[in-house]
Protein backbone atom coordinates (compact mmCIF):
# COMPACT_ATOMS: atom_id res chain seq x y z
CA UNK A 1 0.00 0.00 0.00
CA UNK A 2 1.05 3.67 -1.01
CA UNK A 3 0.20 5.29 1.98
CA UNK A 4 3.05 2.66 4.38
CA UNK A 5 5.65 3.20 2.09
CA UNK A 6 5.08 6.86 2.33
CA UNK A 7 4.50 7.01 6.31
CA UNK A 8 7.20 4.42 7.06
CA UNK A 9 10.10 6.91 5.66
CA UNK A 10 8.94 9.76 7.25
CA UNK A 11 8.43 8.10 10.80
CA UNK A 12 12.21 6.81 10.16
CA UNK A 13 13.45 10.29 9.38
CA UNK A 14 13.95 11.54 12.83
CA UNK A 15 15.16 8.47 14.17
CA UNK A 16 17.85 8.43 11.69
CA UNK A 17 19.15 11.72 11.59
CA UNK A 18 18.73 12.04 14.88
CA UNK A 19 21.08 8.89 15.45
CA UNK A 20 23.86 10.35 13.11
CA UNK A 21 23.66 13.26 14.95
CA UNK A 22 24.07 11.54 18.56
CA UNK A 23 26.99 9.56 17.13
CA UNK A 24 28.49 12.91 15.86
CA UNK A 25 28.37 14.23 19.21
CA UNK A 26 28.39 11.21 21.29
CA UNK A 27 30.11 12.85 24.42
CA UNK A 28 27.17 16.39 24.08
CA UNK A 29 24.70 13.27 24.33
CA UNK A 30 26.64 11.19 26.68
CA UNK A 31 26.68 14.61 29.30
CA UNK A 32 22.80 15.26 28.55
CA UNK A 33 22.33 11.59 29.67
CA UNK A 34 24.00 10.40 32.14
CA UNK A 35 22.12 12.18 35.66
CA UNK A 36 19.45 9.75 34.14
CA UNK A 37 21.86 7.14 33.47
CA UNK A 38 23.29 7.38 37.02
CA UNK A 39 19.87 7.17 38.73
CA UNK A 40 18.88 4.23 36.42
CA UNK A 41 22.22 2.30 37.37
CA UNK A 42 21.43 3.16 41.16
CA UNK A 43 18.04 1.75 41.27
CA UNK A 44 18.04 -1.35 38.93
CA UNK A 45 21.96 -1.73 38.75
CA UNK A 46 21.99 -4.92 40.38
CA UNK A 47 19.96 -6.79 38.33
CA UNK A 48 21.72 -5.32 34.86
CA UNK A 49 24.09 -7.56 33.76
CA UNK A 50 27.63 -7.16 33.94
CA UNK A 51 28.50 -7.25 30.06
CA UNK A 52 25.83 -4.43 29.60
CA UNK A 53 28.12 -1.19 29.41
CA UNK A 54 27.51 1.96 32.24
CA UNK A 55 29.82 4.77 30.11
CA UNK A 56 27.46 7.20 28.56
CA UNK A 57 29.45 7.40 25.98
CA UNK A 58 29.49 4.59 24.84
CA UNK A 59 25.55 3.71 25.56
CA UNK A 60 24.62 7.05 23.66
CA UNK A 61 26.56 5.49 20.38
CA UNK A 62 24.93 1.98 20.84
CA UNK A 63 21.44 3.66 20.96
CA UNK A 64 22.57 5.73 18.01
CA UNK A 65 23.40 2.51 16.36
CA UNK A 66 19.80 1.25 16.88
CA UNK A 67 18.04 4.33 16.18
CA UNK A 68 20.32 4.79 12.87
CA UNK A 69 19.72 0.33 11.89
CA UNK A 70 16.33 0.17 13.01
CA UNK A 71 15.12 3.80 11.16
CA UNK A 72 16.51 2.48 8.08
CA UNK A 73 15.26 -0.52 8.42
CA UNK A 74 11.58 0.91 8.81
CA UNK A 75 12.23 3.24 6.19
CA UNK A 76 12.97 0.44 3.62
CA UNK A 77 10.18 -1.97 4.90
CA UNK A 78 12.41 -4.75 6.07
CA UNK A 79 10.92 -6.00 9.29
CA UNK A 80 9.12 -2.88 9.88
CA UNK A 81 7.42 -4.04 13.51
CA UNK A 82 10.29 -4.98 14.69
CA UNK A 83 12.48 -2.16 13.69
CA UNK A 84 9.54 -0.13 14.92
CA UNK A 85 9.71 -1.93 18.43
CA UNK A 86 13.87 -1.46 18.59
CA UNK A 87 12.99 2.63 17.62
CA UNK A 88 10.50 2.75 20.74
CA UNK A 89 12.80 0.78 23.14
CA UNK A 90 15.07 3.61 22.51
CA UNK A 91 12.61 6.51 22.14
CA UNK A 92 11.52 5.86 26.08
CA UNK A 93 14.82 6.35 27.79
CA UNK A 94 16.02 9.05 25.09
CA UNK A 95 12.71 11.04 25.86
CA UNK A 96 13.13 10.33 29.97
CA UNK A 97 16.62 11.35 29.91
CA UNK A 98 16.38 14.74 27.72
CA UNK A 99 13.33 15.71 28.21
CA UNK A 100 12.46 15.71 31.75
CA UNK A 101 10.19 18.76 31.85
CA UNK A 102 9.25 17.86 35.53
CA UNK A 103 12.47 18.56 37.01
CA UNK A 104 13.08 22.20 34.95
CA UNK A 105 12.06 25.24 37.40
CA UNK A 106 12.68 28.03 34.63
CA UNK A 107 8.94 28.23 32.87
CA UNK A 108 10.53 28.89 29.42
CA UNK A 109 12.69 25.51 29.54
CA UNK A 110 10.10 23.79 31.09
CA UNK A 111 7.82 24.62 28.10
CA UNK A 112 10.43 23.73 25.60
CA UNK A 113 10.60 20.59 27.24
CA UNK A 114 7.38 19.67 27.90
CA UNK A 115 6.92 20.22 23.99
CA UNK A 116 9.53 17.94 23.08
CA UNK A 117 8.49 15.22 25.72
CA UNK A 118 4.87 14.90 23.73
CA UNK A 119 6.57 15.65 20.54
CA UNK A 120 8.17 11.85 21.42
CA UNK A 121 5.37 10.57 22.65
CA UNK A 122 3.39 11.48 19.46
CA UNK A 123 6.25 9.29 17.76
CA UNK A 124 5.45 6.58 20.34
CA UNK A 125 1.93 6.71 19.17
CA UNK A 126 3.20 6.54 15.50
CA UNK A 127 5.55 3.64 16.34
CA UNK A 128 3.04 1.62 18.17
CA UNK A 129 0.96 1.37 15.26
CA UNK A 130 4.30 0.33 13.25
CA UNK A 131 4.39 -2.46 15.68
CA UNK A 132 1.05 -3.66 14.71
CA UNK A 133 0.39 -3.22 11.73
CA UNK A 134 -0.21 -6.15 10.20
CA UNK A 135 -0.51 -5.12 6.27
CA UNK A 136 -4.13 -6.17 6.52
CA UNK A 137 -3.64 -9.65 7.07
CA UNK A 138 -4.57 -11.57 10.47
CA UNK A 139 -2.27 -11.53 13.43
CA UNK A 140 -0.37 -14.29 14.05
CA UNK A 141 -2.57 -14.41 17.50
CA UNK A 142 -5.78 -14.64 15.28
CA UNK A 143 -3.89 -16.83 12.98
CA UNK A 144 -2.77 -19.45 15.92
CA UNK A 145 -6.57 -19.35 17.00
CA UNK A 146 -7.64 -20.38 14.15
CA UNK A 147 -5.30 -22.93 13.22
CA UNK A 148 -5.71 -24.78 16.33
CA UNK A 149 -9.64 -24.75 16.01
CA UNK A 150 -8.90 -26.24 12.71
CA UNK A 151 -6.44 -28.70 13.80
CA UNK A 152 -9.52 -29.51 17.07
CA UNK A 153 -12.61 -29.88 13.97
CA UNK A 154 -9.78 -32.48 12.36
CA UNK A 155 -8.89 -34.27 14.43
CA UNK A 156 -12.69 -34.65 15.44
CA UNK A 157 -13.66 -35.37 12.32
CA UNK A 158 -10.97 -38.04 12.65
CA UNK A 159 -11.99 -39.51 15.59
CA UNK A 160 -15.72 -39.63 14.52
CA UNK A 161 -15.17 -41.47 11.26
CA UNK A 162 -12.52 -44.48 13.55
CA UNK A 163 -15.01 -44.81 15.90
CA UNK A 164 -17.34 -45.53 12.86
CA UNK A 165 -14.45 -47.61 11.47
CA UNK A 166 -14.02 -49.52 15.05
CA UNK A 167 -18.00 -50.19 15.00
CA UNK A 168 -18.09 -51.73 11.04
CA UNK A 169 -14.89 -53.85 12.13
CA UNK A 170 -16.92 -54.92 15.67
CA UNK A 171 -19.99 -55.58 13.53
CA UNK A 172 -17.76 -57.71 11.20
CA UNK A 173 -16.01 -59.94 14.01
CA UNK A 174 -19.29 -60.73 15.75
CA UNK A 175 -20.49 -61.92 12.51
CA UNK A 176 -17.48 -63.90 11.88
CA UNK A 177 -17.52 -65.56 15.56
CA UNK A 178 -20.06 -68.68 15.67
CA UNK A 179 -22.54 -68.96 17.33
Amino acid sequence: MILRRVARPLLATIFVTGGINALRQAEGHAKAAEPFLNSAFEKVGDVVPEQVPRDPVTLVRIDAAVKIGAGLALAAGKAPRLAAGLLLGSLVPTTLATHSFWTIKDPAEKQQQQVNFFKNASLAGGLLLAVSDTHGKPSAAWRARHAAKDVSAAAGKLSRKGQKRANKLAKRAQKALPN
